[in-house]
């Protein structure tokens, strides 16, 4: 994932993801330090060294750090777990690590006093970005599922190998992407290519918004890509 201020992409047929070679599942016992430098042979999407280095956004993803409890209606969320879970199983083995990532993606998304996300733009970008791998770290370090920059954890108090948690990459994932689809004014090409660090290019864009169409529901009715400007 890459991080900055300015750019765009989207597409309508759906080409296969690149298949980026998977991290093994390495075991908590490991030393956090030797547990990203293995990763670090493998990654998704390169992220750029200089993304996520807005000045504002320190102040965001520790927001979102602090207020890491959200709540959502158990009826609307039991419906799109129902949904997405299917859907997620031939990429996470796990059950237990697949209903983490959905309902911390739901929960985020949902956040109370924040601008809504849509929730499959979000299991777009992952898939995108670690295609659920959330041991995937990049060529420029970025870690997990949404590649949070690793200098975040140091900034906010926290642990390194933290990134690798799913709750916390995701609260720190989600909140970046909506400071980008706040500055680009809900442009969804441009956000995206923030993200990425790749503003004007339109290649990320075109891949995340692709993905949106296999992982979007209900939840992103009124946030489809032809609804938000992602022209």
């Amino acid at each position: 994932m890459k991080r900055s201020p300015s750019s765009a992409r989207g597409s309508p047929a759906e080409p296969p993801l690149p298949e980026p070679p998977r991290t093994p599942r390495l075991r908590q016992r490991l030393h956090a330090p030797l547990l990203l430098a293995c990763a670090a042979l493998f990654a998704a999407l390169p992220a750029r060294a200089d993304q996520q280095r807005d000045p504002e956004l320190e102040a965001v993803v520790a927001r979102a750090i602090a207020q890491a409890k959200c709540f959502t209606d158990h009826y609307d969320s039991a419906v799109w777990y129902t949904l997405m879970e299917p859907r997620l199983r031939p990429l996470v083995k796990e059950k237990s690590e697949r209903l983490d990532i959905l309902q911390q993606v739901y929960c985020e998304t949902h956040r109370t006093g924040e601008a809504r996300l849509p929730p499959g733009l979000v299991m777009a970008l992952i898939a995108v970005e670690s295609r659920f791998d959330r041991w995937a770290v990049s060529s420029a370090g970025a870690v997990g599922l949404m590649q949070v920059m690793p200098f975040w954890p140091e900034r906010l108090g926290m642990r390194r190998y933290e990134l690798v948690h799913v709750a916390s990459n995701i609260h720190m994932g989600c909140a970046i992407l909506r400071f980008y689809l706040g500055h680009e004014h809900n442009d969804v090409r441009k956000a995206l290519a923030l993200y990425n660090g790749s503003p004007g290019k339109r290649n990320y864009p075109d891949l995340v918004i692709t993905q949106w169409t296999r992982w979007a529901g209900a939840d992103d009715l009124g946030f489809t890509p032809a609804q938000l400007k992602a022209h």
